[in-house]
């Protein structure tokens, strides 16, 4: 009975920020300023497409630019001493304690024209180069600010890998190579899928970093969202409507991540 009530809290916190507001959001995508059911709000995203896409192609990018860099880095960590480890995760973590918007102009800074980087390449007679208001400057903007997503899922499930699947692969004549190919990413599938879940759907409803490092040049889905509730544009239906769309489209992919990771864990292609 205890525990029953203990959940209470937890039960109306989920209910008021999280269940009731998705409720307004269909409710305003299925109908229109009258409040008469339409599907016309559904009608109008076809114009929006290319920025649909723009959306899942940059994020996309800046996913596989924060596997690339995420994986090695855990599975070195992992092969490091604890207080290596120590050290690392708190460097990694330290700028997470930061407000997003404060770490955000700060690569505006490093990005513009004048900034610290083409101040750095001047030095050797390099630039300028025009980084800031581009995808490549949002891309930049999200991987910094989501790489420890991906970090830390992988870097804890490589280093809670029974050691005896290693050490029978040696056993088995395997080399580094082989094992790492046959034993050790296979059995870091989980936190693979998982970190590409925790960066993606960050990555592709963002609107901070695309209005920020992209200077409106880069319109994703959050800035188009933001323009039905807050801009010139005003009309909360249509933006409820490509806001379910959008839930739909991250739903999909945790889906299919989950998919692929069902059945990962402790598979070992031997």
């Amino acid at each position: 009975m205890r525990t029953k009530s203990a959940a209470v809290p937890y039960v109306f916190w989920m209910a008021v920020f999280v269940v009731i507001p998705l409720v307004l959001i269909v409710v305003y995508a299925f109908t229109n300023f009258d409040g008469e059911f339409t599907l016309e709000n559904f009608n109008n995203i076809d114009v929006f497409l290319q920025v649909f896409g723009n959306s899942v192609v940059l994020a996309l990018i800046a996913t596989a630019i924060c596997l690339l860099i995420a994986y090695p880095f855990s599975y070195f960590l992992a092969q490091e001493g604890p207080i290596f480890r120590k050290v690392a995760m708190l460097l990694i973590m330290l700028p997470m304690w930061m407000n997003f918007l404060l770490r955000t102009y700060a690569w505006m800074s490093i990005l513009e024209n004048n900034g610290f980087l083409n101040q750095f390449l001047g030095i050797f007679g390099i630039g300028p180069i025009h980084i800031i208001n581009t995808d490549v400057a949002v891309v930049l903007g999200m991987v910094y600010n989501f790489l420890p997503f991906m970090i830390l899922p992988i870097f804890s499930v490589i280093d809670k890998l029974d050691r005896k699947y290693i050490e029978a692969a040696q056993d088995l004549g395997a080399n580094k190579r082989e094992t790492f190919r046959r034993v050790i990413f296979p059995l870091s599938l989980p936190g693979v899928l998982s970190g590409v879940t925790m960066v993606f759907i960050p990555s592709i409803s963002t609107f901070a970093i695309s209005k920020l490092l992209g200077g409106g040049m880069s319109f994703l889905l959050g800035d188009l969202i933001e323009m039905q509730f807050l801009g010139s544009a005003y009309n909360p239906h249509l933006g409820s409507a490509i806001s379910l769309m959008m839930l739909l489209l991250v739903l999909v992919a945790t889906l299919i991540t989950n998919r692929f990771g069902d059945g990962d864990e402790g598979t070992v292609l031997m």
